[in-house]
């Protein structure tokens, strides 16, 4: 019976010590995990590392932010806004007033060609006119005697027919000169090239004495006042694209300067095989002036504007499928888990490392956000978890600080 009770005793005692054995394994298993999934979200610099990194912090704001649609296009002018001058007959190139880049207004004589066919056609305009008056009288006579009875009826038919002949001729002869915007009296050999529009003159294609042919281009006028864009918009978009939405664009090749217009059409035809539609913004007369037909464009299509909580995009980082912004802490609050953190050291060595890291680090918490629309340099956030309305928030130097807590397990321990 002794024997059986030792035994009972014996395996009693063991089992308590087991117990306690696995209890003490749980609660360090436990604190080794509470450590690490701070150390993730919380990160401690020196301050020389504060100084050093140039660490700048602020508060949330209230932004207008729009969202956008993102397109490339190139400036354009309205086809009859543009002008590409050429010749109705052939000729000698005789004199040119302008030059390139010179503005004109409309009517304007850019040059002269000299064709001698065009004094044939003043000769015969002028003969014309001259038959017809005479013929008009005889018309007249005839008619008269004709309705006597006096003259046969052919002669007076006969005068009609001339009459009608000659009208034809000098109309004609009236056209062609009036199309080459040539005087109807006198008699001249030069053509005068006539700007139809107002607007600056672009590409010369002639020099004088070079012989200029009809269906050929001798210059080009445009007018920039009517400036608008040619935007490529692809198709999953089109649907939030309506007519008299602002856009904003910058030339990507200038001085990226901001400028502004509205849609004023959207084409109903896929403009080539990358399945993009053109939608048209007219450009803001004061901004227009000094844009030239082809600049390429990288334009936002305003869809919706709204306020809402915005920090600078360089406030909020990304870790794995989330995204985060670092706040600053209140020192007091450290402190008293940086003693009981290094009470297990010496009694005086825990003392004073407590005091040298509660005084001079500075500590970072990672709060979980929901990024939005980024416009003009800043991002809508939405917290996950609430901060304080006046809590200090990394907006410089936040990746270093994520960088820092990635590989910073080791730091805070």
């Amino acid at each position: 019976m002794k024997n059986i009770k030792s035994k009972s005793k014996f395996f009693l005692i063991l089992n308590t010590l087991v117990l306690i054995l696995f209890t003490s394994c749980g609660e360090k298993k436990t604190e080794e995990t509470h450590e690490e999934e701070k150390s993730e979200t919380e990160v401690a610099l020196t301050e020389a590392q504060f100084k050093t990194i140039g660490i700048e912090t602020g508060t949330i704001v209230m932004k207008n932010l729009n969202t956008v649609i993102k397109a490339n296009g190139y400036t354009a002018v309205p086809p009859q806004n543009m002008a590409n001058i050429s010749t109705l007959i052939g000729g000698v190139v005789k004199d040119i007033y302008v030059l390139e880049g010179t503005y004109v207004v409309k009517g304007k004589t850019l040059a002269t060609i000299q064709n001698l066919e065009v004094t044939e056609m003043q000769e015969d305009y002028n003969s014309a006119i001259a038959n017809i008056e005479y013929l008009q009288l005889e018309y007249n006579r005839q008619k008269t005697l004709s309705d006597e009875n006096v003259n046969p009826r052919k002669t007076y038919q006969e005068v009609k027919s001339k009459l009608a002949v000659e009208r034809a001729r000098a109309q004609a002869a009236k056209n062609k000169l009036q199309a080459l915007n040539v005087s109807l009296n006198g008699s001249t050999s030069l053509i005068p090239i006539i700007s139809p529009i107002s607007g600056y003159v672009g590409k010369i294609s002639i020099t004088k004495g070079a012989f200029a042919e009809t269906g050929v281009t001798l210059f080009e006028v445009v007018d920039n006042s009517q400036m608008h864009l040619d935007l490529n918009v692809f198709e999953k978009d089109l649907g939030k694209i309506s007519v008299g939405q602002e856009v904003d664009f910058v030339l990507t090749n200038q001085s990226n300067k901001s400028i502004r217009g509205k849609i004023f059409g959207i084409n109903k035809s896929f403009s080539n095989e990358s399945k993009t539609v053109a939608v048209h913004a007219k450009i803001n007369p004061g901004d227009a002036k000094d844009l030239i037909s082809g600049m390429y464009v990288a334009a936002n299509i305003n869809i919706t504007n709204q306020t809402v909580q915005a920090l600078p995009k360089d406030a909020i980082v990304r870790n794995g499928d989330k995204y985060y912004i670092y706040v600053q802490e209140e020192h007091q609050e450290e402190e008293p888990k940086v003693k009981k953190k290094e009470h297990k050291h010496k009694e005086g060595e825990a003392h004073t490392e407590g005091e040298k890291e509660g005084h001079n680090e500075v500590h970072f918490k990672a709060i979980e956000v929901m990024p939005g629309t980024t416009d003009l340099g800043y991002t809508e956030v939405k917290l996950v978890e609430e901060i304080q309305a006046n809590a200090k928030i990394v907006i410089k130097g936040a990746f270093y600080l994520l960088a820092t807590s990635k590989g910073g397990g080791e730091h805070e321990h």
